[in-house]
């Protein structure tokens, strides 16, 4: 009897799939405040690894046959040979419809109190690679609720926009007024670098009511290390392509691009890359088109990805190299003007500097000639803005100034908008041609 049961219990332990699997771990060999070098482990780049008892730390890349890591959180008290064991393979996020009306961190753990997620599928954090004939073109316009952008800069489904300005000027209040009005299936909202007080504030004020129940929000403020920023952002794009690969309508913002690629200077900095256009090393303006690019429409599941990227002009410089890199890359800006908004003229749109790529394929013909009616008065107004504000110009002599000057109150009316007011882009459309048409 029991020679019988020794065997059947032997022949169940062959058939089962287990292996037993050695347990990795190395050392901790250096560590100066943000960088970490382990010794005794081969890892791949993404792996999460286990510092100590208490800290986890990334792995960023290999130097000398050690391998370096970045601390994922704050001060750590490490002490020398510190063992480091990887606690999972790198690199997937949690999405699907179990993440609608949550707020994460960098990490995708859950930061509003409402307990665990549960039932979400996974997603590659990297995104998976795409043939460019898999992305569709922008053919149909996206309601924004702004009567300036809906009118003089229509955002197409599947487009990439970057609202472009200096500190102060209005980012998060204009970020503010398309999340509540805008015609998308999900939105995905990533906070990234931005002061705590503005995340809550965004949270309580801007995604409120029916629009958090649509929305996932990925908040990463500053203070956190600057590998869970360029994780957020990640994140919350594998969240949107996740939602586009299901055939939805998905509006996903980053707030704020320019933040990414201060992380990603961090990191380049501390791995001894040399900087070159303005302390940004090479691979913290490479990152961008990476980011960007996951961003469309999807031919095949027929979802689309409307983004929309605020950068951050450092000292109002439009040719600083991230509002530089991005401009080139995106299908449209929006630039903000601080002197629009010192004259409390809010959204402060400069809609001469400002431009959507897509907006002759997505609007008809007479609302494209009553946009460009706009802009040339507006043009020929700040060519001669000078002359009129000294009164050497005199009325009359010129037909096309007389014009400009007339319809100048007009344009700055169109252009001023209330907080909380929502302009559909039919009414825009319709103002539009009504004051500007033929």
């Amino acid at each position: 009897m029991l020679n019988r049961f020794a065997q059947d219990y032997l022949h169940t332990l062959e058939t089962t799939a287990f292996r037993p699997r050695p347990r990795v771990s190395g050392r901790l060999a250096s560590y100066d405040g943000l960088l970490m070098e382990a010794v005794g482990l081969t890892l791949p780049v993404g792996t999460v690894c286990s510092v100590g008892d208490q800290v986890e730390a990334e792995v960023i890349g290999f130097r000398n046959g050690r391998t370096l890591m970045m601390n994922l959180g704050g001060p750590a008290a490490l002490l020398p040979h510190a063992p480091v064991r990887p606690l999972g393979e790198p690199g997937e996020a949690e999405v699907g419809a179990a993440m609608l009306g949550r707020v994460v961190d960098g990490a995708g753990a859950p930061i509003d109190g409402l307990g665990p997620i549960r039932g979400a599928g996974r997603w590659p954090l990297a995104g998976r690679m795409q043939s460019p004939l898999d992305r569709g073109r922008v053919l149909a316009p996206l309601d924004v609720g702004v009567r300036a952008i809906n009118g003089l800069l229509t955002v197409g489904q599947g487009q990439r926009v970057g609202i472009m300005a200096g500190s102060g000027v209005g980012k998060s209040v204009l970020l503010g007024m398309m999340v509540k009005a805008a015609a998308a299936d999900v939105i995905v909202i990533g906070l990234i670098g931005e002061r705590s007080r503005e995340v809550a504030d965004f949270l309580e004020t801007k995604v409120a009511g029916e629009a958090r129940a649509r929305s996932v929000v990925v908040a990463v403020p500053a203070n956190h290390s600057p590998v869970l920023r360029i994780r957020g952002a990640l994140r919350a794009t594998a969240i949107a392509e996740a939602f586009r690969d299901e055939g939805r309508k998905v509006l996903l913002i980053i707030d704020s691009l320019t933040r990414v690629a201060h992380a990603g200077r961090e990191i380049g900095l501390a791995l001894g890359e040399p900087a070159s256009a303005r302390g940004y090393p090479p691979s913290a303006i490479a990152m961008l088109p990476n980011l960007i690019e996951r961003a469309g429409t999807d031919v095949h599941s027929g979802g689309s990805i409307t983004a929309i990227y605020t950068v951050l002009a450092d000292g109002d410089d439009g040719n600083d190299p991230v509002v530089d890199s991005a401009r080139s890359i995106l299908d449209g800006h929006i630039v903000l003007s601080r002197a629009l908004a010192e004259q409390a003229v809010y959204p402060a749109i400069d809609v001469s500097k400002s431009v959507s790529r897509v907006m002759n394929d997505i609007v008809p013909v007479e609302h494209q000639r009553a946009a460009r009616a706009l802009r040339r008065h507006l043009a020929t107004y700040e060519e001669n803005r000078d002359l009129v504000l000294m009164g050497a110009y005199r009325s009359g002599s010129d037909a096309r100034i007389d014009d400009a000057i007339a319809y100048h109150p007009a344009i700055i009316e169109y252009v001023r908008q209330d907080t909380h007011q929502s302009v559909a882009l039919d009414e825009a459309a319709a103002e539009l041609i009504g004051v500007f048409g033929d």
